[in-house]
C-alpha cells in the first residue's frame, strides 16, 4: 500500500497527487512513468513521473479525470492509499548536451512537459515552452514554467488568456522568425504530436514525442503498448515513451486509442451510478 500526501485540485478534473515511494524516488529519471492501481483488482494504469523528491520519497503525479480509474482515483484524498505503485518504468529522456530546446505541452500533458523543461534548465540548456490549453481555467504549472524557461508562451484555443492559437501556430511563428534548436520535446494529445512534428519536419528539427498508448504490465510482455515507428513495431513501456516523432505512425496509434473510448465510457458511467447509488442494468 502507498500512502498519498498530498492530493489537491489544479484545474477542472485534473489534480495533483503526491505518493510516498522512496524505493520508486530513488532511481526515478525525467520521462520515466510508474504503474499504478488503485485497489486490488483494479486496472492498470501508466502516470508519468511530475517529480521525484529525494527530499521526502515522494513521486507527484498529475492526472485528468477521463475514465473509470481517474475517476476513482479523483476520490482519494491525502491519507488514503493507493494499492500498487510500481517503477520507474520506461527508457529515461535523453537531454545530455543540448543547448537550445524547445518544449512544447498540451493540456494534461504539460505534466509530462514540465519535468523535461525543468531537467534542460537545470543543465544549463537554453529552454523555449510553449504551452496550450483550452482555456484559460485549464491552465496549470504556468509559475513552474516560468521559473524553468528562458521563454514561455501560452495559448488557450478560445483566447480566453489574450492568446489565441495552437501551440503549432506559435511553434511555427518561431521557426519562421530564425529560431533554431537542437530538439523539439513535444508531449500531449496525439493529433497535437503530430502537428508538432509536421510543423518541424521542413525545418529538420528533430521532434521528440512522449507515447502514452494503452498499457498493461509495463514490461514489453504483453504488447498492449505497441506503435509503429518507422515501419517497425515498437513497445512504448520498454522502447520509450519517447520515440522520434517524424517517424511515428499517428494515424495508427490514433486509430487504436479510439478502440477503447466505448469501453471506457461505459465503465465510467458505472462507477458514476455506484457513487450516485443508482442501479446499472
Amino acid at each position: 500500500m502507498f500512502l498519498i500526501t498530498e492530493k489537491r485540485a489544479l484545474a477542472p478534473k485534473v489534480s495533483l497527487m503526491k505518493v510516498k515511494a522512496p524505493y520508486v524516488v530513488k532511481h526515478a529519471k525525467p520521462g520515466q512513468f510508474v504503474i499504478l492501481r488503485v485497489e486490488e483488482n483494479g486496472e492498470r494504469v501508466p502516470m508519468t513521473i511530475t517529480e521525484a523528491n529525494r527530499v521526502d520519497g515522494t513521486i507527484t503525479i498529475i492526472f485528468q479525470e477521463i475514465g473509470a480509474t481517474t475517476f476513482k482515483m479523483n476520490q482519494l484524498n491525502a491519507g488514503d492509499y493507493l494499492h500498487d505503485f510500481v517503477g520507474p518504468l520506461g527508457r529515461a529522456s535523453e537531454l545530455e548536451g543540448l543547448k537550445k530546446v524547445a518544449v512544447v505541452g498540451g493540456g494534461v500533458g504539460c505534466a509530462i512537459a514540465y519535468p523535461v523543461a525543468k531537467a534542460l534548465h537545470d543543465q544549463g540548456a537554453i529552454v523555449h515552452t510553449i504551452i496550450g490549453f483550452r482555456n484559460k481555467d485549464l491552465i496549470f504549472l504556468e509559475d513552474e514554467f516560468n521559473q524553468c524557461s528562458d521563454m514561455l508562451i501560452v495559448t488557450t484555443d478560445d483566447g480566453s488568456n489574450g492568446n489565441q492559437g495552437f501551440v503549432t501556430n506559435a511553434l511555427k511563428k518561431l521557426l519562421e522568425s530564425g529560431e533554431r534548436y537542437d530538439e523539439v520535446f513535444t508531449i500531449g494529445p496525439l493529433p497535437m504530436m503530430k502537428f508538432v512534428s509536421l510543423t518541424t519536419k521542413p525545418f529538420n528539427i528533430k521532434t521528440i514525442v512522449s507515447m502514452n498508448p494503452i498499457m498493461i504490465d509495463g514490461t514489453g510482455m504483453c504488447g498492449g503498448c505497441r506503435v509503429t515507428v518507422g515501419n517497425e513495431m515498437k513497445f512504448a513501456c520498454v522502447d520509450g515513451p519517447d520515440f522520434d516523432g517524424h517517424l511515428v505512425d499517428f494515424d495508427e496509434a490514433i486509430r487504436r486509442n479510439q478502440m477503447y473510448s466505448p469501453f471506457e465510457k461505459r465503465q465510467l458511467d458505472e462507477n458514476c451510478n455506484l457513487l450516485r447509488g443508482v442501479k446499472h442494468d
